[in-house]
């Protein structure tokens, strides 16, 4: 490799981490990151002539792409629905990450996402402590625009963080210090989606490196329920009395999902258009109005892109944790992979009250989460990843 070569993939890999950073605190700056790097990873590919090395779940990404554009062209409105497909431009982070964070240098990203994971749990704790802010309508969002991207973060943070203490013991010192501050933030949030993910995702990983470890979090999780704050308990216990406006709004929004994908079953109603047609299927148990996704990921998916991008998706989700999983019993990089699989499971059973996989900054964060796995079995500079 020319020295020239490995200057750019040593700039490329400041980009890389410093995006994946930068996310959680200023979706603009990450995305302008994001676009330099995409520009330079072009020019390396270009001089270095080989083909790009991509994990196996990029394909399904990229026929789920290929399927948002025939949704788009069959949309009543194309325009509006190719001006949203904008965002699938962010699945090139995957072969970026790939390209530019290989071997140890996946780890060093997590290290990035970590440290400023924490400081934008501690920007929420403050706006709450400090800020007036609290309750159900004026909840913490960090330096971010909306307290659901700012809980996904959280949660996806919180994952990489817990990987590294239960696969990475050499290096505990900092994740321990993130933990309690990413959790307490996250509780501050209050969105119930956010929690049930990170509490799926933890009790994943606690049964992977010791299955009796698996009963921690329902244990913390009864405590927080006794000792914690009366909103906090309030707020758990909300989703099964049956009052609670948004879990009728979210059955409500099952029901309108099903109407959709019944009249449009291959290609949906098309990208950005679900709050277009909402009023026509609204249904009388609807609570809202209107919505802008039906906060569910598999049923915002094929309502709005139909039940063949619905399959693609579930081909992605599937391959992506196999691999990963496969990953994290054998090596290489296990807590690299871990995080990876944490974040699948927490976006799954968080995606179930809530359309996180269409939130550029999740997404950001979360493609470059299951990228870097690949990336760490990459050697970097003729070295193994570290763990």
């Amino acid at each position: 490799m020319s020295a020239r070569l490995s200057t750019l993939e040593r700039v490329g890999f400041v980009l890389v981490a410093a995006c994946l950073g930068v996310v959680q605190l200023s979706l603009l700056v990450a995305q302008a990151l994001f676009t330099i790097a995409a520009v330079l990873w072009l020019v390396v590919a270009v001089k270095d002539g080989r083909r790009p090395d991509v994990p196996r779940f990029f394909l399904p990404l990229v026929v789920y792409a290929l399927v948002t554009l025939v949704s788009s062209a069959v949309s009543t409105n194309p325009r509006l629905s190719f001006i949203d497909d904008k965002q699938l431009l962010l699945f090139l982070m995957v072969p970026i990450v790939v390209r530019f964070a290989p071997g140890d240098r996946a780890a060093k990203v997590i290290d990035v996402v970590i440290a400023l994971g924490a400081a934008g749990a501690l920007v929420g704790i403050v706006q709450v402590t400090m800020f007036g802010y609290g309750g159900l309508n004026n909840r913490p969002v960090g330096l971010l625009s909306h307290y659901m991207t700012f809980s996904g973060v959280l949660m996806l943070v919180t994952c990489a963080a817990v990987a590294r203490l239960l696969f990475y013991p050499k290096e505990w010192v900092w994740p321990a210090i993130a933990v309690p501050a990413l959790l307490v933030a996250l509780a501050m949030t209050q969105a119930r989606n956010a929690w049930i993910g990170t509490g799926v995702a933890l009790t994943c990983l606690l049964a992977l490196r010791r299955p009796r470890l698996a009963l921690i979090v329902p244990i913390a999780a009864a405590l927080a329920l006794t000792i914690g704050p009366a909103s906090l308990r309030n707020r758990a216990l909300s989703s099964f009395t049956g009052n609670d406006p948004a879990s009728r709004d979210r059955l409500a929004m099952l029901t309108m999902g099903k109407a959709m994908v019944r009249d449009h079953p291959l290609f949906g109603v098309g990208p950005e258009m679900v709050e277009k047609v909402y009023p026509k299927y609204r249904v009388p148990s609807a609570v809202n109005p209107t919505n802008p996704h039906l906060h569910n990921v598999p049923v915002q998916i094929a309502a709005e892109r139909g039940l063949i991008a619905l399959a693609v998706w579930i081909w992605f989700v599937v391959t992506a944790a196999w691999d990963l999983y496969r990953q994290v019993r054998s090596g290489p990089a296990v807590s690299v992979a871990a995080t990876g699989l944490a974040a699948i499971v927490a976006m799954l059973f968080a995606g179930l009250f809530e359309y996180n996989f269409g939130d550029s900054e999740f997404l950001m964060l979360f493609l470059g989460l299951l990228a870097l796995p690949h990336a760490a079995k990459m050697a970097a500079s003729g070295r193994s990843a570290r763990d």
